[in-house]
């Protein structure tokens, strides 16, 4: 991976005219990464969308595997890593704390 420096020195904006914000740099990498550059734009929009910590993780996943279409193995760890942290959101158990005073457990009266 290249760190932001590298790329920005790298950037020519007479050649690299239709690249011209880091996501789409990445967006490229991912495509690169995973010898797919017919969804190029697909993994673009990712980058643009999606935490680049979930990319990554999911990237680290297919870049380790010898599978033949890593684009698809791609977009299933990345479905899987999303629904693992949604589960996990779900899962914790939200505590409702009820305060109460003296006035609302009983009827108010009125003293004359």
């Amino acid at each position: 991976m290249q760190s932001l420096k590298s790329v920005l020195t790298k950037f020519n904006p007479t050649t690299d005219k239709y690249i011209s914000r880091e996501f789409q740099t990445f967006g490229l990498h991912l495509a690169d990464q995973l010898d797919d550059y017919k969804h190029k734009s697909l993994y673009i929009k990712l980058a643009k969308t999606t935490p680049r910590a979930v990319l990554e993780r999911a990237l680290t996943f297919c870049v380790d595997s010898k599978a033949t279409n890593k684009g698809a193995l791609f977009m299933w760890k990345l479905k899987e890593i999303k629904k693992d942290s949604k589960s996990a959101a779900i899962a914790l158990p939200t505590k409702t704390i009820v305060i109460s005073t003296e006035a609302e457990r009983s009827p108010a009266t009125d003293v004359v």
